[in-house]
């Protein structure tokens, strides 16, 4: 039995960001259990600029039509949620591919990303559920977005993978190539609007943050002039930019802790989080901070790896630093705690394993269809 994979990303991936991550460590992870998976991505994916809405749209229409063309009898379609991959799904439900829609958020996360996306959102929410309903299965991050899925689309076939962790790079010997005076926390990944930022800028600055201690920051976005200029303020904030995936793992093995400051912006986090930034926090045997939301103050309870705290409560996130800080046997053995949980549980491999079954499942399906 054939295992070809077309996987369709029309959001510009690139390294630093959580879903570059996501998206290459299911592909390799795959392409290890013997799939043949081919990327379909646009052009300026692999550039630093973002080229204008017009660019943007026409690279859509040629990814695509260069996915169609190259689909063959026995193929499977796996599409990264996306609102103009509505074409792709279009194409598909006509002739009879089996697609694989992955969701990593509800409808706010475009309208929050896209502001101006908001003023035709029954046009944006029509094109995305349009593709949930027409997919054979749909993947999602969290339990809560499960729930979410089954009363937008009715579907049964809604499967819960969560993110996971490369264990080969993120590991607690992770070599540091930056000069970063110790101690600090470290927080890394997209700089967007829901990440907390305004939280984490605003503790540095109180009196009760630790003197000695420092704030590094790695990563892009919006958010970015923000936390440049926080930096030229504040000297226990330090600012790396965005910086190759494979250099990441460094900054955080040599960290008091990891955070995930996320807020609750348009709702967005109600249907869970499950950020790749704690994972990989915990797979270099550091203990995450995170905020109180379903999913990623689960994993931290469950395995006791880490802090929960309320969210934008600078005060409360100063009080978990202190508490790490403060303990290192405790810290020692969250951090632990957290690396043994990735390793057995919650690795990208692990992922593949359960994303491999899943793929089988709908091959055989459709070959005794065909039948």
């Amino acid at each position: 039995m054939k295992k070809n994979l077309k996987y369709l990303c029309l959001q510009a991936t690139q390294e630093g960001q959580a879903s570059y991550a996501h998206v290459h460590e299911i592909i390799k992870g795959l392409r290890k259990k013997d799939w043949n998976v081919e990327l379909f991505e646009p052009s300026y994916a692999k550039k630093n600029k973002m080229p204008g809405p017009i660019i943007r749209i026409l690279e859509f229409l040629i990814v695509q039509i260069r996915l169609l063309i190259k689909i063959k009898k026995g193929d499977i379609i796996y599409i990264r949620s996306h609102f103009a991959a509505f074409f792709t799904s279009l194409i598909a439900r006509i002739k009879q591919i089996p697609v694989i829609h992955e969701v990593n958020g509800p409808y706010e996360d475009l309208f929050i990303a896209w502001p101006l996306t908001r003023y035709f959102s029954k046009l944006f929410k029509f094109l995305c559920r349009a593709q949930f309903k027409w997919a054979d299965i749909l993947i999602t991050v969290t339990p809560q977005l499960k729930e979410w899925l089954y009363k937008e689309t009715g579907k049964i076939a809604i499967y819960t993978i969560p993110n996971g962790a490369n264990t080969d790079i993120f590991t607690p010997n992770a070599i540091n190539n930056y000069k970063i005076p110790k101690p600090y926390v470290v927080f890394f990944g997209a700089l967007a609007v829901w990440q907390g930022l305004d939280t984490l800028l605003t503790a540095v600055n109180l009196p009760e943050w630790p003197e000695d201690l420092k704030l590094v920051i790695m990563g892009d976005g919006v958010e970015r002039t923000k936390v440049e200029k926080a930096e030229k303020q504040n000297q226990k904030i330090v600012y790396l930019g965005r910086i190759p995936y494979k250099n990441v793992p460094g900054v955080i093995a040599n960290s008091i802790a990891g955070l995930s400051s996320q807020n609750n912006k348009g709702g967005r986090s109600n249907t869970g989080l499950s950020p790749l930034k704690v994972y990989e926090t915990l797979a270099c045997r550091v203990p995450a901070i995170v905020t109180n939301f379903a999913g990623q103050a689960d994993l931290i309870r469950k395995y006791n790896c880490g802090v929960v705290i309320s969210p934008e409560n600078p005060k409360e996130l100063i009080e978990a630093i202190k508490y790490l800080y403060n303990n290192p046997k405790l810290r020692r053995e969250m951090g632990k705690n957290g690396h043994e949980a990735i390793i057995k549980e919650h690795s990208w491999d692990n992922r593949a394993v359960e994303m491999d079954k899943i793929l089988l499942r709908i091959l055989k399906i459709f070959v005794i269809q065909e039948k």
